[in-house]
């Protein structure tokens, strides 16, 4: 069996769940980690017994990764994952947003077109037991063509809408979207690292003509603990004969003709183990693309780059009152920016 090294570039608060994710994969381990603060790297090299450095192209050349970890904030991705593909390395991960607007959008797409290493953002509960229930209970065809998804999170887009968007779109084989019709409003910027619309709702189209609602911020349906803004994640698909239901802080059904499973997410220590599990289905994912190039996950680079596609056709939807297609869609670098004018600061 083959076997894999892994880095992770950053050490804050996501960094310990992606390395110990580690522990339910045999064939692969960390080996290093990287940030700029010495009181932020040196503790975490401490706890999990790996060599720490401050530069990350200095990592990568000494320790020769198979697969990064991007455990940074979003303004660092373009510089970094254009360093990993420029060292190498063949397999990359990114935390959520893919992006930050438009320009880095723009630098991303070009990065996909000549880069040789394999990316992926790390909407890692894709692979959550339950969820994978829902994906597969639709997929076996039992409950017949899918109608219409609902998909929401109480976080704005950048926090936990991209991530959503994604688990949605998993429901639905991940169908491209063809068209948004968007409102949203007031621009959240009490997390400067993952900054958005207070308040958005956008009906999507995809290519074999499903439709979909999806709803971030203080919109959303209440799932979880109501006193959070973090526990209000769900996806949920209709179809022509039954129905399926994710909620990630709360429950999950998959209802047929004459059967019905059901549950709920078990508490937070059950919460944490199955989190831990999909992390892990997330890097066995891109080891096993890595080793076949038709095992893409739907996680990968081209996938997130056109549902950050999406969230800007949702911006200019939003701006100019109509629907936007997004064949030939092409925005102006300073929508996101015009957008933020448009929606006002919230306060």
């Amino acid at each position: 069996m083959k076997t894999y090294r892994a880095a992770v570039i950053g050490c804050g608060s996501r960094a310990p769940a992606h390395i110990e994710a580690y522990q339910l994969i045999p064939n692969a381990s960390v080996v290093a980690c990287c940030a700029p603060s010495a009181r932020r790297r040196d503790p975490l090299a401490a706890k999990y017994g790996l060599r720490a450095y401050a530069d990350p192209a200095e990592m990568i050349r000494a320790e020769q990764p198979d697969i990064v970890h991007l455990v940074t904030w979003p303004d660092t991705r373009v510089e970094l994952m254009s360093l990993v593909a420029e060292l190498g390395v063949p397999l990359c991960t990114t935390e959520k947003p893919l992006a930050g607007g438009v320009k880095d959008w723009r630098a991303l797409v070009t990065l996909e077109q000549r880069s040789r290493t394999k990316f992926g953002v790390c909407h890692q509960m894709r692979w959550q037991p339950h969820l994978v229930q829902c994906q597969q209970a639709l997929r076996s065809g039992q409950l017949g063509e899918i109608r219409f998804l609902d998909i929401s999170a109480g976080m704005n887009i950048a926090g936990q809408g991209t991530h959503t968007l994604n688990y949605g779109m998993s429901l639905a084989g991940d169908l491209p979207v063809t068209r948004v019709f968007a409102n949203a409003s007031g621009w959240d910027a009490a997390d400067p690292g993952h900054p958005g619309p207070a308040a958005s709702e956008a009906y999507l189209t995809f290519a074999n003509g499903l439709r979909g609602l999806w709803t971030s911020g203080y919109v959303s349906p209440r799932c979880g603990d109501p006193a959070t803004t973090w526990q209000h994640v769900r996806a949920a698909a209709y179809a022509e004969r039954g129905r399926v239901l994710y909620e990630e802080f709360g429950r999950w059904e998959i209802v047929g003709e004459g059967f019905a499973q059901n549950g709920n997410y078990g508490g937070m220590a059950e919460w944490a183990r199955n989190n831990q599990k999909a992390q892990a289905g997330f890097h066995q994912a891109m080891f096993a693309w890595l080793e076949d190039d038709q095992k893409t996950p739907g996680t990968a680079f081209k996938q997130s780059l056109h549902e950050w596609q999406v969230v800007l056709a949702m911006y200019q939807s939003a701006l100019e009152h109509r629907p936007v297609d997004l064949e030939g869609f092409d925005p102006p670098d300073d929508l996101v920016e015009r957008f933020r004018a448009f929606a006002g600061e919230v306060r």
